[in-house]
């Protein structure tokens, strides 16, 4: 069993898994503020409420995209564990081939994502992951990462809107009855939900079109249960994407 911890900009996600199941996983919000000994508690807290049996624990492997907490979280993971830990980046053993200008750019998590999913599914694909940003990452029928589009997240496309819109207030980020709003709320609700979902099928439409064939579509991420089920296309709901992509390259590069 390894531990698997990924640092996004709006959350911690972290679970413990093997070749079998993902034992647990769990959510805690990302603050930058927080010292490596809060972390050291806050860690350790949710591996005792799991009743995660620290001795089990064989290795641990980090994925980040926030460098100001990566190595406070990662000091406080290997002090929990006494174990070192592995950061996964561009420079470990994936098995991706890559058509971009530079791979170096790509976030660590679009990397960990690609590796799950070409475990997991068969390409071309197509992954959304709806985060503090949308990513979409786009891998083709030879398995090679072709490049990737990236758009404000659903979250800060509606404090943006209630920030600068002096009459449009914050609102629950739930889809309305219908598209056409009666109120305030609903509008805004309509626009945000199911505009982000028109989004992601004009989006598939025209990836499948510049690569000339039909993709298998993934989403994950924070928000991709409240968009992709509004989705017309398939969409494949897959919240361990993360975690099994860190299992897989902790099994490569250790």
């Amino acid at each position: 069993m390894i531990l698997a911890v990924d640092i996004g900009n709006t959350n911690i996600v972290l679970g413990c898994l093997d070749e079998k199941k993902v034992y647990f996983e769990c959510r805690v919000s990302t603050d930058k503020h927080k010292t490596e000994a809060e972390y050291t508690v806050i860690l350790k807290n949710i591996l005792d409420v799991y009743q995660i049996d620290l001795c089990k624990i064989q290795g641990v492997i980090l994925s980040s995209v926030v460098p100001p907490i990566t190595n406070a979280v990662k000091n406080a993971l290997s002090f929990i564990t006494s174990k070192n830990v592995l950061e996964a980046n561009i420079e470990l053993k994936h098995g991706l081939k890559f058509n971009s200008d530079n791979p170096k750019e790509l976030g660590n998590d679009m990397i960990v994502a690609a590796v799950a999913g070409l475990h997991a599914y068969k390409p071309p694909l197509i992954i959304f992951d709806l985060g503090t940003a949308t990513t979409i990452s786009i891998i083709d029928a030879d398995g090679v990462f072709q490049g990737c589009a990236i758009l404000p997240g659903v979250k800060i496309s509606l404090e943006a809107l209630s920030m600068k819109a002096s009459q449009l207030p914050a609102i629950s980020l739930e889809a309305p009855k219908n598209i056409i709003g009666r109120n305030t709320d609903e509008c805004m609700r309509s626009g945000i939900v199911f505009g982000n979902a028109a989004m992601m099928d004009g989006m598939i439409e025209r990836i499948e079109e510049e690569i000339g064939s039909r993709a298998t579509v993934l989403a994950t991420g924070g928000l991709a249960k409240t968009i992709a089920p509004h989705c017309k296309h398939n969409i494949l709901y897959d919240d361990e994407i993360m975690l099994k992509g860190l299992w897989y390259l902790y099994q490569d590069n250790c």
